[in-house]
C-alpha cells in the first residue's frame, strides 16, 4: 500500500514538474500576440527577414529635390486581420551629427483608403529608435498593408542615413 502511495505521489510530482516546465516555455501576453509581418519588394532575405534595412538617398532630378521622394513606400503585408499593428524604427548611420528624419506610417486598407498614424520628424542616435503603436483599424475597415515613408526632403544633412523598419500585427 505505501508503495503504491508512493508511486501516486512520484507520477503527481513528475506531472506537476512536466505542467510546470511546460508552462514556463509558452509566451505570455504581447510575445504570445505578436507577429512580424512581411516586406513586400523589400530585403525579404537573411536571418530576419522580416526587417528592411535602408538608406536615404539624395533626391535624383528637380522633381525629385521638391518633394525629397527617398524610400517612399515601403509596404508590409497583412496576410490575416489583426487588432492592432506596432511599427519600429531603429537608426543605424555611425554619422556623429545626423540631420532630422521626417517620418510617416499609414494603414492602407482593402477599399483603397489610407489613414496616416505616424507624421514624426526624428534625430535618433545610433541603434536606437523609437516604437510607433499599437495602432487599430477604424471599425469596419481591413488592413491590407502598412506603409512607411522615411524621406530628406527639407535637411540635406539626413542624405546617407541608413537605418531599419519592422512592423509587427498584435492579437
Amino acid at each position: 500500500m505505501a508503495s503504491l502511495f508512493s508511486n501516486r505521489l512520484k507520477v503527481t510530482a513528475a506531472l506537476s514538474f512536466a505542467t510546470l516546465s511546460a508552462a514556463a516555455l509558452v509566451p505570455t501576453g504581447a510575445e504570445a500576440a505578436c507577429k512580424f509581418l512581411m516586406p513586400l519588394g523589400g530585403n525579404g532575405s537573411g536571418p530576419e527577414p522580416w526587417i528592411v534595412k535602408k538608406k536615404v538617398e539624395r533626391p535624383k532630378g528637380l522633381i525629385g529635390k521638391a518633394l525629397g521622394r527617398t524610400n517612399w513606400n515601403t509596404d508590409f503585408v497583412v496576410a490575416q486581420p489583426y487588432r492592432s499593428y506596432k511599427l519600429f524604427f531603429t537608426a543605424d548611420s555611425t554619422d556623429g551629427n545626423p540631420g532630422s528624419y521626417p517620418i510617416e506610417a499609414f494603414l492602407k486598407f482593402s477599399d483603397g483608403t489610407n489613414l496616416k498614424v505616424v507624421n514624426e520628424s526624428m534625430k535618433p542616435p545610433t541603434g536606437t529608435g523609437a516604437q510607433f503603436g499599437p495602432f487599430s483599424a477604424p471599425q469596419g475597415k481591413a488592413v491590407s498593408q502598412v506603409n512607411f515613408r522615411i524621406g530628406a526632403n527639407k535637411d540635406p544633412g539626413a542624405t546617407g542615413f541608413s537605418y531599419r523598419i519592422s512592423v509587427q500585427g498584435c492579437n
